[in-house]
């Protein structure tokens, strides 16, 4: 069973008198322990796709199903309960809690989630350590560079062990050194931990590091490729 299936997504929004069709037929899978990018240029509904697959948006038209479930027939409670405990989100500007240091940043979601202390402790250090920050973990987000705080980000976001993380352009604000760096930890904690993966990118260096690329042009599916990641 794939863990995400889309069939037929389409997204309307309305702006005054105009309908702007931001996802118009969408129709693909995400099976379990991908590394999958979806690109296209600005405006072309790469953000609109990922807050849907992240139950963050709702399709206008047709069925998303999370392993198997339609996230349609799920409560508000429900859903919320699947973003905290299944999906992990990165997001290109960070949103780190500044008056937290980096250890309370990643351990925050665990507190939502009611983990014992004990566990938490656990799981954040395991974390901190895996994303190379261990001598930062007491220093505050406005103390590290764009680099270490996309790292915290990528920690916080797998601190509840999801099935799926979802990065909305992650490299964006990141010089191409540092990108590239975020990247590959990204591809390792996905091969590793093998949690499943799906970015949104318009750079054709990010793309690169990708197992399978969705291309959207204009709210459609124009190719999808098998991608062999980085070289």
């Amino acid at each position: 069973m794939a863990l995400i299936s889309m069939n037929n997504i389409n997204k309307d929004y309305t702006l005054g008198k105009t309908t702007i069709h931001a996802i118009k037929g969408v129709s693909f899978e995400i099976d379990r322990g991908e590394f999958l990018s979806v690109v296209g240029p600005s405006g072309c509904g790469k953000t609109t796709l990922l807050n849907i697959i992240g139950c963050i948006d709702k399709p206008t038209e047709g069925t998303v199903l999370f392993e198997g479930t339609d996230i349609a027939t799920l409560s508000d409670n429900m859903e919320s309960e699947l973003r905290l405990k299944k999906i992990g989100f990165i997001f290109q500007s960070f949103n780190l809690i500044p008056v937290l240091n980096i250890f309370e940043n990643i351990e925050l979601p665990l507190i939502v989630g009611k983990v014992p202390k004990s566990e938490r402790k656990k799981r954040v250090a395991y974390l901190v350590k895996a994303v190379g920050l261990e001598e930062f973990a007491a220093h505050k987000p406005d103390e590290l560079s764009g680099g270490q705080r996309q790292r915290v980000a990528i920690a916080r976001a797998l601190v509840n062990k999801p099935d799926l993380v979802i990065a909305d352009e992650p490299t964006a604000n990141l010089d191409s050194v540092t990108g590239n760096t975020v990247l590959e930890l990204m591809e390792k904690l996905n091969r590793e931990e093998k949690v499943t993966f799906i970015f949104s990118t318009h750079n054709p260096e990010v793309m690169k590091y990708a197992h399978r690329i969705i291309h959207l042009k204009d709210g459609t599916i124009s190719e999808v490729k098998s991608n062999g990641g980085r070289p």
